[in-house]
């Protein structure tokens, strides 16, 4: 009756298996029911089941054991004449238990292939907006402060992640195809609508409004779709989907920095316009969903979940982590013109490269250490490490004095290894966020606990731009409050993090076989 499985099941042996035994005190008759979780759920219909056996009276004790197994929706032990009634396959186990994860495969992989890309046009796009924000200060918006402009990439970032609220319950309802291949026309029309842009009115509309949505339309279905597949490998497999976005924050600039002096602004936009266009078809042909969902479940958002401890300590170290994040990727490229260093413009470009280098290797290789040591414990040291680079070479760089009317000569040096590790450290960020939220629930809940988080995190999105645009401003020009500010924020979100995996597992390091796995 057990079929066989090469995937995982979460807290459950492959090879282990149980029997049951329903004795009839009147004629001591025994039925043994096999609960091995390799027990596909269509074995478990109706028709498998010994109705003679299951229509005789069931002893009291073992009808006391038998109801206080976890059961699902659709079965009833009160009545005596059944021992169940047409209940579904999630009898004796949880529905995350029910779940089988193939880890791997021909599918399971195009999947990955397909995140990667919509990731690579999403975050791509995501990751370069350093470069916009350096470009339209300095031509299309020079008449409007840092502040200002910031806007128009804070409500960007907002509505990417803030879309979650209602398209990561739609996900576990519907799938992913018809999210994507709405996010695969608004995303590279809203860039190529960008290139016949003059006003900052048109930019906000363009790059704010159309692209935010669109990047959400792709984001989160692309990052939740990996979970339908991975379980043990689901740090690797969202890490090595997340290094699109990076690789694509490494191409666009160096892209971009060929492209604006040679065919000008429109034309470069609608070249990467039409890059983007491909990517996006890919990530529509591959991405699939493989679970169904939940029976009875609401696509409506349940900010319920929050009262869960862990869970909202984690959305609080999300939020002050991503409130951080973006304001390197955003103003790193201002901050090297402002600070003059020699051939700016050129390094202004090479700078957010380097950065989403560092970011690439970040997103993949934290999550295969994650899988090996704990999400979670993962997560915290990589976030320490964020706190560590942004203090000890953002910091001393934003404040050195200038020489002879150009950067002292230590800043360029300080500012490139400050973005290699802070950009490894913070790619980590990206991709073992979905992995350490998934620790917090059921995978059939996982779009929905997923989007809740980034829903409340896109606030601080929102804000965070504008805020370091201020701050520029009122320190003269100078980005020490900036760096202090992002500093902060990785300090918050840190402690938010120990928190929460110390509600949820304790707070030692070590159990008796290695790491604790969270």
């Amino acid at each position: 009756m057990s079929t066989p499985n090469n995937g995982s099941r979460p807290g459950l042996s492959r090879n282990a298996s149980s029997s049951r035994s329903i004795t009839d005190p009147g004629t001591a008759h025994t039925t043994h029911t096999n609960c091995s979780p390799e027990i596909s759920e269509k074995e478990w219909s109706a028709d498998a089941v010994d109705q003679e056996d299951l229509s005789q009276p069931v002893a009291a004790t073992d009808h006391e054991k038998l109801t206080n197994v976890q059961t699902g929706p659709g079965l009833d032990f009160d009545r005596q004449d059944s021992a169940w009634q047409a209940g579904p396959p999630a009898s004796l186990y949880s529905a995350s238990e029910d779940v089988s994860y193939p880890e791997g495969g021909l599918q399971a992989w195009l999947v990955v292939l397909g995140s990667f890309s919509g990731m690579m046009a999403g975050f791509g796009f995501m990751n370069t907006i350093g470069v916009f924000q350096a470009y339209l200060s300095t031509h299309q918006l020079r008449e409007y402060n840092e502040s200002t402009i910031g806007w128009i990439f804070s409500v960007y970032v907002f509505l990417s992640f803030f879309g979650g609220l209602q398209i990561g319950p739609i996900f576990d309802a519907k799938g992913p195809f018809w999210l994507i291949l709405a996010g695969a026309i608004l995303l590279p029309v809203s860039v190529l609508l960008m290139g016949f842009c003059t006003k900052y009115y048109q930019f906000m509309l363009t790059v704010g409004v159309l692209a935010g949505l669109g990047t959400s339309l792709i984001f989160t279905p692309a990052i939740s779709a990996i979970g339908h597949f991975f379980l043990k490998k689901r740090g690797s497999a969202t890490g090595l989907a997340a290094a699109g976005g990076s690789l694509g924050g490494i191409i666009f600039p160096l892209m971009l920095e060929s492209l604006l002096p040679k065919v000008g602004f429109a034309w470069a936009t609608r070249i990467m316009a039409f890059i983007l266009a491909a990517l996006c078809l890919v990530a529509v042909l591959l991405v699939r969903s493989r679970l169904p969902p939940r029976a009875g479940a609401s696509v409506m958002p349940n900010m319920r979940i929050l009262s869960q401890k862990a869970f909202a300590l984690t959305t609080v170290g999300v939020f002050f982590m991503e409130w951080g994040l973006f304001v390197p990727i955003t103003y790193i490229s201002s901050y090297v013109l402002e600070t003059r260093i020699p051939d700016g413009e050129a390094f202004s470009f090479s700078i957010l490269a380097i950065f989403n280098a560092g970011s690439c290797l970040g997103r993949y290789l934290p999550g295969l250490v994650a899988d090996k040591i704990g999400r979670f414990n993962a997560m915290i040291i990589a976030l320490g490490l964020c706190c560590v680079t942004s203090l000890a070479f953002w910091l001393p760089g934003s404040i050195l004095p200038f020489v002879d009317g150009a950067a002292h000569p230590a800043v360029k040096p300080l500012t490139i290894v400050y973005a290699l590790l802070f950009g490894f450290a913070s790619g980590s960020n990206i991709s073992l966020t979905p992995v350490c939220v998934g620790e917090l629930c059921d995978i059939s809940e996982y779009g929905r606990y997923y989007a809740t988080c980034y829903t409340l995190v896109s606030f601080g999105t929102l804000t965070g731009i504008p805020i370091a645009g201020a701050l520029i401003t009122a320190c003269g020009g100078r980005y020490f409050g900036v760096v202090l500010f992002t500093g902060g924020c990785y300090i918050v979100a840190l402690s938010a993090f120990i928190a929460a995996r110390g509600l949820k597992v304790g707070w030692r390091l070590k159990g008796t076989y290695g790491w604790i796995l969270f």
